[in-house]
């Protein structure tokens, strides 16, 4: 795929006129075409401090999870669970913020879906709404269920109209639920709830509590059913293990709504369990406004809460033998938003590589126990913090040598704040600025007045700029203290690429076919590696990235599947492609 993307005409003008004037970004003039995962949206404070059996005390919390995507009249709506409301898009990189009084917004798991030119909702409490104008914000209640194990629901429905509600959530080996609904009789019921699909941890991998210790569950669980049609035949998707870096999405097959279903082939089939936003399950498979597909998924942060959470767009499609995948290569690095269908090409990786891991970091104080470090190690779950925070307070970062940058990513911790649900309170500002020589400095990115709140803010700059030192100073922040989890920039290095990978070696044992170690020889200059796998070699979907080790465990595996593997190099030029 060619790395350019074209800007919509009515921008050109605009971004003419910026780059002539400074080289200073600007949202309200510059058109971003690409985005960064987690997306970059208002996500909301949690509502309460004792919430899920754990004590906060005074440290709150943002979440946003279980994501649902919808186009209707060509734009985007997305609902996340306990928001307070929901997102409107026409290119899903801007995002504005509709709330009311009309839906149940600490709710968990909304669903929606467009029929006859109107938008149905529903949550976990059972309540179907309905709306023909969801940016205007007016619902109108309809009717309540009163199902038994209600949870997660999935509303789809067919080419003959006909209505299906999907639901469940458990870790006692109860299935996901099915059953059709009268659209013409009140949304009544009819017939018998119908089983869906059950874990079966002794086969797949991915179904498995996995190797994230952080998140302390007893059992693996069954939730999040969703539901596509392609060619005739349904494409049910289910949740598991719950959480953290292998909470992923996958995949039956089947000949009718209501099932049975068949375990698809390349399974899981949204799996992203390394790199800085990591997680992919509980989220929706839908289509863009070009005909592109993509899956939603759900990103865990958990650094005070299991329910601290976020999200993420990969891209996705059907491959020519109707498989559906997922593309989570690098998926928290820059993407471009297509303005064309691409046929089925999930290839939107921009080419901007990271420049910022593990270099060297100073400060204008410290936190103890929070070091300067942590905000380059590309974890989510480790933050840097100041003292304080007060206006001033700064970090810079040394890339050790000169490089075209092209994006910058400032991933914000809300560090010993006390803010609850969406209240009255100013956005993080901070202005950022670059040097080649630590002495003068350029203001790069001034968003010393902003109004957004953005937590994980991405700005993709109007053209490229050669820059070695950056330093981001604080203006304000919403509450407690300046801390950043990830300053993340992205660019390309002119170095020389990795060499080829060598002596990779597996090892799989026969007590525990889900999973498998590949090992290799270290490559002198390289950043990271990548491993790819699945069970042919051109359908390599599935992936693992880690950066100064040499070897990979991954427990995703099908026990009865054999698969075939390859290793690729990368460091800040770019990437060398296993053989």
């Amino acid at each position: 795929m060619k790395k350019t993307h074209p800007i919509n005409g009515k921008f050109k003008w605009q971004i003419i006129i910026i780059i002539l004037l400074t080289t200073c970004f600007s949202e309200t003039l510059f058109a971003q075409t690409t985005y960064c995962n987690p997306v970059n949206i208002s996500y909301r404070f949690c509502i309460r401090k004792d919430y899920g059996g754990r004590i906060l005390g005074t440290q709150s919390y943002r979440e946003g999870a279980d994501p649902d995507m919808l186009v209707f009249k060509n734009e985007y709506y997305l609902f996340v669970s306990r928001s307070g409301g929901y997102w409107h898009s026409k290119d899903m990189i801007a995002w504005d913020f509709i709330t009311n009084n009309d839906l149940p917004w600490e709710e968990y798991a909304p669903t929606v879906v467009e029929m006859n030119g109107e938008v149905y909702f529903m949550a976990a409490d059972q309540k179907l709404y309905k709306t023909s104008d969801p940016k205007s914000g007016k619902w109108t209640y309809i009717r309540n269920y009163k199902l038994s194990g209600f949870t997660d629901p999935c509303l789809f429905l067919d080419d003959d109209k006909r209505l299906y509600l999907y639901y469940g959530s458990s870790n006692d080996n109860l299935p996901l639920y099915g059953i059709e609904l009268d659209v013409k009789n009140n949304f009544e019921p009819i017939g018998e709830i119908q089983p869906m699909v059950n874990l079966h941890l002794d086969k797949y991998g991915w179904e498995n509590k996995g190797s994230d210790r952080l998140l302390n569950r007893p059992k693996p669980w069954l939730e999040g059913a969703w539901l596509n049609k392609y060619k005739g035949k349904y494409y049910f998707q289910y949740s598991s293990p719950l959480q953290g870096k292998e909470y992923n999405d996958a995949v039956y097959i089947g000949d009718h709504p209501l099932g049975p279903y068949t375990i698809a082939k390349h399974n899981p089939y949204a799996y992203k369990p390394t790199g800085f936003a990591f997680g992919g399950g509980h989220g929706n498979t839908f289509k863009d406004i070009y005909g592109n597909y993509w899956h939603s998924g759900t990103v865990g942060v958990n650094i005070y809460q299991l329910f601290e959470r976020r999200i993420n767009l990969i891209p996705a499609a059907f491959d020519k033998d109707n498989n559906l995948y997922s593309n989570s290569y690098l998926a928290d690095y820059p993407h471009y938003i297509p303005n064309k269908n691409l046929k089925g090409n999930t290839d939107l990786f921009t080419g901007w590589m990271l420049l910022s891991y593990n270099k060297k970091v100073e400060t204008s104080s410290v936190l103890e126990n929070f070091n300067p470090e942590n905000a380059v190690d590309e974890n989510i779950r480790t933050f840097w913090s100041a003292k304080t925070g007060n206006k001033g307070e700064w970090l810079s970062l040394d890339l050790e040598k000169e490089y075209e940058v092209r994006a910058i990513q400032i991933n914000f911790t809300d560090k010993d704040t006390e803010l609850l649900g969406r209240a009255d309170y100013v956005p993080y500002q901070y202005v950022i600025e670059y040097s080649n020589d630590k002495k003068n400095w350029t203001v790069l990115i001034d968003k010393s007045n902003n109004v957004n709140d953005y937590p994980h803010d991405y700005s993709e700059l109007p053209k490229a700029i050669k820059g070695r030192y950056f330093r981001i100073t604080n203006h304000h922040v919403p509450d407690g203290k300046f801390a950043i989890s990830g300053f993340r920039i992205f660019g390309k290095g002119n170095d020389k690429l990795p060499q080829p990978v060598k002596n990779i070696k597996i090892e799989r044992k026969d007590s525990d076919r889900k999973q498998v170690t590949v090992s290799w020889d270290k490559v002198p200059n390289a950043t990271g590696y990548i491993v790819r796998y699945g069970l042919a070699k051109d359908k390599l979907y599935l992936n693992h990235q880690v950066y100064s080790e040499t070897s990979a465990t991954i427990l995703s595996l099908n026990a009865g599947a054999d698969y075939f593997y390859v290793v690729d190099a990368f460091n800040e030029s770019g990437i060398t492609k296993g053989k």
